[in-house]
């Protein structure tokens, strides 16, 4: 026999007492705390509680990795990654991958190589490009294929975002000094 009772704490979740845990993390070098939902996605908290709207939502899958940013330096899809799961730790997106007055290298390398048209898979490309470039600083074009593999473009044919990550490789190793080229 099964027998399923009332719980005493439903009643306060039903009158809207959500529980909230409290996180900390670093974002684009900025210390942050938080109160939120454990249920709060990533994406969610930079859109709607930084304000950085760079991190885009695309299919809340994981397919198209609009929504990609870097965690303690490793490419994630924000979209299914829970806020929770950053509490300690460093999030880096689009926006802060150059100063106010500067380009990074990978945003420059879309520009001169048009990698992007419509840009809304941009941020993520640029994010999962940083991350291989961060590992890779020398990589092949099948590399960076494989990198940006969990990445969708509907409008370039990705060509030129290839052509975009290796002008940036090229162009951080030049100042780098290490390019043997």
């Amino acid at each position: 026999m099964t027998v399923v009772r009332d719980d005493p704490g439903a009643a306060g979740e039903a009158a809207g007492n959500v529980p909230t845990a409290t996180i900390r993390f670093t974002i684009n070098g900025a210390r942050k705390i938080a109160e939120i939902e454990p249920r709060l996605l990533l994406a969610d908290l930079i859109r709607g509680g930084t304000g950085l709207t760079g991190t885009h939502r695309g299919c809340d899958t994981t397919n198209c990795g609009a929504c990609t940013v870097l965690v303690d330096g490793v490419p994630v899809k924000s979209c299914t990654m829970l806020a929770v799961q950053v509490d300690g730790r460093s999030v880096t997106t689009v926006e802060g991958l150059a100063g106010p007055s500067e380009l990074h290298p990978l945003q420059e390398g879309f520009k001169a190589e048009h990698g992007l048209q419509c840009g809304f898979c941009t941020p993520g490309m640029m994010m999962a490009a940083k991350g291989l470039l961060d590992r890779n600083p020398d990589p092949t074009e099948e590399e960076v294929r494989w990198a940006l593999s969990g990445n969708l473009c509907r409008c370039t044919g990705y060509q030129n975002i290839v052509k975009s990550v290796l002008w940036a490789a090229r162009k951080l190793r030049e100042a780098d000094g290490s390019d043997g080229s």
